[in-house]
């Protein structure tokens, strides 16, 4: 993950590691320790100046990124701590935990100041809605749950689903959560009722991921089934396939929602975002970058070939700076800055076929 600014990326391994680089010279500037085991997720804090790690040793750690150090280990959880959060404002982290439980953790202090109880099953996900005023949380014990962030009280089970749920997102007035489910589908809930308000059908597979576009107009859905999907929020209709051929488990919009940003990659959006059907010009991205097993494509169309050792397990891109950094299995973090200029026109043309280009520092196998 970049940090707010895009000046720092954080990463986080299985050997329990989390390890800060800098964009600018791709140099590791710091070495964050002290989990014992995996790591699960790792967020930056709304102002960049903390990280929070989820870790599979029972532990949420919280970390200076300014210095590397640690400023906190969170031993609130009795099993794997699944994901993590900052609340908007930056003084709540929420944890979400196989112990069925969701704790709420006072940045500041590292002190628990919350135990979200009611969860029968591993807890998925967490997340606070825009205002911080309430937390959504994702189970599997098929349900999806809100809860007050002052009290820690449980203000609605949204119950619903037939199979194990993956996460829950507010919409950005908060008045409305999606969530994916095993059960292939997405659902809507409305959060002043707790009331399932609409059932998006569509997907072949397991739903892992949805995320609600910046004016709440439209939902994303990323399925093992190796498709996205949009969906229309007012009529519940699919207005949009993409077809990944990958399993993409983490998504956002961008800020003028005409792209999705994704664990594998920037996808362009064909549909409009926004009412009437007309389509406004991205604001910085000129070029969809995303990551195949093999190949980085651009617009859809292959790339660069990607070695067996630098092949993904999660990525991100920073899209002011054409920058993609890919962390791969065998423990390398590779940046790779994109010139556009220097791809020949004639490879933005399907028809035309490119074995190798070359130039401007540009180097890769291409159309093959």
């Amino acid at each position: 993950m970049f940090s707010p600014n895009g000046k720092l990326v954080v990463s986080a391994s299985d050997d329990g590691s989390v390890k800060l680089w800098d964009t600018s010279t791709g140099k590791q500037c710091g070495v964050l320790e002290g989990h014992t085991d995996r790591i699960n997720s790792v967020v930056f804090s709304p102002n960049g100046k903390l990280v929070v790690s989820a870790s599979s040793d029972h532990t949420v750690g919280l970390w200076d990124t300014s210095t590397g150090k640690q400023c906190e280990v969170l031993e609130a959880h009795t099993n794997s701590v699944n994901s993590a959060v900052f609340s908007p404002d930056g003084n709540l982290i929420a944890s979400a935990s196989a112990d069925e439980t969701v704790r709420l953790l006072d940045a500041p202090t590292g002190k628990q100041c919350g135990i979200l109880e009611g969860h029968t099953l591993e807890v998925n996900s967490v997340a606070f809605s825009p205002n911080g005023k309430l937390v959504a949380s994702a189970s599997w014990d098929r349900t999806a749950r809100l809860w007050d962030a002052s009290t820690g009280k449980q203000c609605a089970v949204l119950d619903g689903h037939t199979s194990y749920v993956n996460s829950a997102v507010f919409s950005p007035d908060g008045k409305l959560v999606a969530s994916a489910s095993l059960d292939s589908t997405v659902r809507l809930w409305d959060t002043s009722t707790g009331k399932q308000c609409g059932v998006f059908e569509g997907h072949a597979y397991d739903v892992n991921s949805a995320v609600f576009s910046p004016d709440g107009k439209l939902v994303a859905s990323a399925s093992w089934d190796g498709t996205v999907r949009l969906w229309d929020t007012r009529n519940k209709a699919t207005i949009e396939i993409i077809e990944t051929q990958d399993t993409i488990k983490i998504m956002k919009f961008s800020n003028d929602g005409t792209h999705l940003h994704t664990s594998r990659g920037i996808l362009q959006l064909k549909s409009s975002p926004h009412s009437g059907g007309n389509r406004e010009p991205p604001h910085t991205l000129t070029h969809s970058l995303y990551v195949t097993d093999q190949w980085i494509t651009c617009n859809m169309k292959k790339l660069l070939w990607l070695p067996v050792d630098y092949r993904l397990s999660c990525s991100a891109i920073n899209d002011t700076a054409n920058l993609l950094v890919i962390g791969s299995l065998s423990g390398r973090v590779t940046f790779i800055s994109f010139d556009f200029t220097a791809l020949p026109a004639a490879y933005l043309q399907p028809s035309v076929k490119v074995a190798v280009t070359a130039g401007k520092g540009f180097l890769g196998l291409v159309g093959c």
